[in-house]
């Protein structure tokens, strides 16, 4: 029967962690949909920012008190599966606390660390839900904000509280079972929180206890299990990606735009006074899918950094509570871009795996997914970049969609078109040659 055991849980590790494997590579291949993008240097630098703002949440003490709340859960959930470890070698060995007798009186106090941990992502998680469902705090709502995204943040919360609860009645039921000296439960660990729940058991037979022990192994164990696959699906797949979505994020001040290298170099050739005229225009090298395009239209013309933020977006509403277009009644909403992005590569990505990397495109990213009057909403103040907790850059897809409008479609507003016109023959924005600029000072005078 123990072996029986060993071997259905042993199968169920390898098929969960087979199917997530195959979902993560999936969400890869959908993120190097993107182009090129280069930022490798200063590696120090980018360690140093990871460090503070992906373990450290640097970003997130602008909000001090949900700061300090998320830190708990995310603590909580890091650290407690340092016992998951154990719970997964007891699992495949047979064993029970198997590092019990290794780490000694330091087990007891891990053990009893894990239970304040576990209660306090119960207290944690119990608050959060408080929040969402008093309605009071805006940017938990919003345009984006349909139905699937709120069930989301709601199954990870309820999900953390059976489980840690599933955790500490299993702790409590193996501390009664230590105390009566049940065969095979060797006395180790603490128990300052689970003891408080053995009145619930006391009454109960000893085979009774087991059961409930072993119940709660089993629905602790698989329901982390069940829950890391349910990760690539959620947005709450953060908490991997942010690692990476950080480490390269961008090192130069928000607001520096990059200049395409395809229009720099034509632009040098016509300001070189030794440059041959009738020399051909140098070939633009940012390309999608072998095609040329400026700026961006669909998501194969977007870096694959711009993808991979899409997926790293935790949907907190941080950067659309800061947008001054949104805040003044605008269709603008920096967590929705993020949204669409994502949607449009998982869309994109399912018809890759049906058709091919051939496949025609239905659907593009701008237009059907991100409207017009959305992009021209923005005011590129950089608030959306500078409040996010995962250094997400929605500025920058907004950017590369309308250099696609303008230099590949000519569809710049009107407002814009005047100023062009204006750069065009005046030399600056103004609708008036350079000579009549200092007229206002005469006019004072």
């Amino acid at each position: 029967m123990q072996y029986l055991s060993n071997i259905i849980f042993t199968s169920l590790l390898i098929a969960t962690s087979l199917t997530f494997y195959f979902r993560v590579k999936k969400i890869r291949r959908n993120i190097f949909f993107g182009v090129g993008y280069k930022r490798i240097n200063n590696k120090w630098e980018r360690l140093k920012i990871m460090m503070l703002v992906a373990i450290g949440q640097s970003k997130m003490a602008k909000r001090p008190i949900s700061a300090a709340l998320h830190i708990v859960v995310y603590v909580g959930f890091v650290i407690i599966n340092i016992e998951v470890l154990e719970i997964v070698l007891d699992g495949i060995l047979g064993t029970h606390r198997l590092f019990a007798e290794f780490l000694g009186a330091f087990y007891g106090f891990l053990i009893g660390f894990f239970e304040y941990l576990a209660f306090g992502v119960i207290v944690v998680c119990a608050i959060f839900l408080s929040r969402r469902f008093s309605k009071r705090i805006k940017r938990f709502d919003g345009v984006a904000m349909t139905e699937w995204p709120k069930k989301d943040a709601l199954i990870i919360l309820y999900s953390e509280i059976v489980l840690m609860t599933a955790f500490l009645l299993m702790n409590a039921a193996d501390f009664r079972l230590q105390s009566i000296g049940y065969d095979g439960y060797i006395q180790a660990g603490s128990f300052p929180i689970s003891k408080f729940l053995l009145p619930i058991i006391s009454d109960l037979s000893a085979e009774n206890i087991f059961f409930i022990e072993r119940g709660c192994w089993w629905f602790h164990i698989a329901g982390i299990l069940a829950f890391l696959n349910y990760l690539p699906f959620s947005k709450h797949f953060h908490i991997i990606l942010a690692f990476p979505n950080v480490y390269y994020s961008k090192l130069t001040p928000n607001g520096k735009f990059s200049n395409m290298d395809s229009v720099r170099k034509e632009v040098e050739l016509m300001m070189d006074p030794n440059a041959d005229p009738y020399a051909s225009p140098p070939e633009n090298t940012e390309t999608a899918n072998g095609t040329s395009v400026f700026g961006a239209k669909d998501i194969t013309d977007l870096s694959w950094k711009s993808i991979m933020d899409s997926y790293t977006c935790t949907e907190c509403g941080r950067c659309t509570d800061q947008c001054p277009a949104n805040q003044t009644g605008k269709l603008l909403s920096p967590r929705k871009i993020m949204m669409d992005v994502r949607d449009r590569a998982e869309e994109y990505g399912k018809r890759v795996d049906k058709h091919g990397r051939d496949v025609t495109k239905i659907k593009t990213l701008l237009n059907d997914y991100i409207s017009m009057e959305e992009l021209w909403a923005c005011t590129s103040c950089n608030a959306c970049v500078e409040a996010c907790p995962v250094n997400n850059d929605p500025l920058t897809v907004i950017v590369d969609l309308r250099r696609y409008l303008v230099m590949e479609e000519s569809k710049a507003t009107s407002e814009l078109n005047n100023m062009f016109g204006n750069i065009e023959n005046n030399g600056a924005p103004w609708a008036f040659p350079a000579a009549d600029r200092l007229n206002w000072a005469d006019e004072e005078d």
